[in-house]
């Protein structure tokens, strides 16, 4: 096996677990214990599930290193495409991790409310379910902003998958339509209200998924093949 097919093997097991882990802490968990509809259920449920929650806490953390990790390691397999954006895609993902890590700080905060700190026995049941819920608003408010660097690295990602001659065109399109596709997203969600009901908003980032799945899995069963130098 060449260096640059264990180089994108060892980029498609970082990408797997970010996208494991992802889905496991910010769909999964949440699926299973959030009733926004509901204060009073959805604090039961984790007070009932503290150890899933904590789980969904270690995955986020699991997946922000291993997503610190893969672009420096995209870096080595896609530097000689084009130097610049190589630079500028290992920069833009690193700047979405310490805000990812300081945003989880939110959901320790869920835990000490639940798990019931002696000093906030002054506080009624309905107004440790607000906090809660504000607390969880507040975390997802804080992906949002994430968010916004989730896409912008995809730009430069994708430009260089298009451009190398050895990883598929179709996904280099499709990551740098998911660049779009995250950004409109969050001006969606910022600016209108209700967007969530909008039926976009459920696939405004199906082309970032289609993308980055594809290309994770592409680099851990197909690697590299026939690489070219692209100047």
């Amino acid at each position: 096996m060449t260096i640059e097919n264990k180089t994108a093997r060892l980029a498609g097991l970082l990408y797997l677990i970010v996208v494991l882990t992802g889905l496991f802490s910010l769909m999964y968990v949440p699926s299973k214990l959030i009733v926004w509809e509901d204060p009073a259920l959805t604090f039961q449920q984790i007070s009932h599930s503290s150890q899933l929650f904590r789980l969904s806490i270690a995955g986020s953390m699991i997946c922000y290193i291993s997503f610190t990790l893969l672009p420096l390691v995209l870096y080595r397999l896609l530097k000689d495409v084009n130097g610049t954006y190589a630079k500028l895609m290992v920069i833009l993902a690193l700047i979405s991790v310490p805000i990812s890590f300081l945003n989880l700080q939110t959901k320790f905060s869920v835990l000490t409310i639940v798990e019931g700190a002696g000093y906030l026995k002054a506080f009624n049941a309905e107004q440790l379910q607000s906090q809660v819920m504000f607390l969880l608003n507040s975390y997802n408010k804080g992906i949002l902003i994430v968010q916004i660097f989730w896409g912008l690295w995809l730009f430069p990602f994708g430009y260089l998958v298009y451009r190398s001659g050895f990883l598929p065109k179709i996904l280099g399109i499709f990551l740098m339509l998911g660049c779009l596709g995250y950004i409109l997203n969050v001006l969606g969600r910022t600016i209108i209200p209700d967007f969530s009901d909008y039926a976009i908003s459920g696939y405004i980032t199906l082309p970032a998924s289609i993308g980055e799945i594809g290309m994770c899995l592409w680099l851990l069963i197909a690697g590299v093949k026939n690489r070219k130098q692209t100047n």
